[in-house]
């Protein structure tokens, strides 16, 4: 059975690029979530992040592993901001759909800021999932139509968490 994640950091293109490639993941759309307009779209999205919906097989990739790669492909330690994309609709967030999320969600902060690998303290939202506007088509898979588009989102190799024990 299929499950579902929604997450923000920065612009929606480079996250959905890195993230749809990974084993497990089945589909991916990038939105608007997170804010008060309803309907959203680009030229109108309020308080909204832009955000990606990932429905990934949790027998092939854990939520735990999503967010550890959400981690490292962002920098969840600037408010508000991601590259050169500034203000709330590229803040860092994870919209979680259930209680198990949530406290994976917060359990990988914990580690994220213990670990002393990130430039600092991180500011990721942790909120209860809500709509979830589906961005125009021009933005979906968008790097895949344009492999040289703008995009801030990279594997960083240094930040990757040391691995868990396999019991955790």
């Amino acid at each position: 059975m299929n499950e579902r994640a929604v997450l923000a950091g920065g612009c929606f293109w480079g996250m959905q690029d890195l993230i749809r490639k990974l084993p497990g993941v089945k589909k991916t759309r990038v939105g608007y979530t997170g804010g008060d307009v309803p309907n959203a779209t680009y030229r109108n999205h309020g308080t909204h992040a832009e955000g990606i919906e990932i429905v990934f097989d949790p027998a092939k990739i854990s939520f735990r592993q999503l967010l550890e790669f959400f981690f490292q492909i962002h920098d969840p330690t600037t408010l508000n901001r991601q590259g050169n994309d500034l203000g709330m609709s590229y803040r860092s967030a994870i919209y979680y759909v259930d209680e198990a999320q949530k406290e994976t969600a917060l359990d990988t902060i914990a580690d994220v800021e213990a670990s002393g690998l990130w430039p600092g303290k991180v500011v990721t939202e942790v909120e209860p999932v809500g709509d979830f506007w589906e961005a125009e088509s021009e933005h979906q898979d968008y790097l895949e139509r344009h492999p040289n588009g703008y995009t801030c989102h990279f594997p960083r190799p240094d930040w990757v968490l040391p691995r868990r024990d396999a019991a955790e």
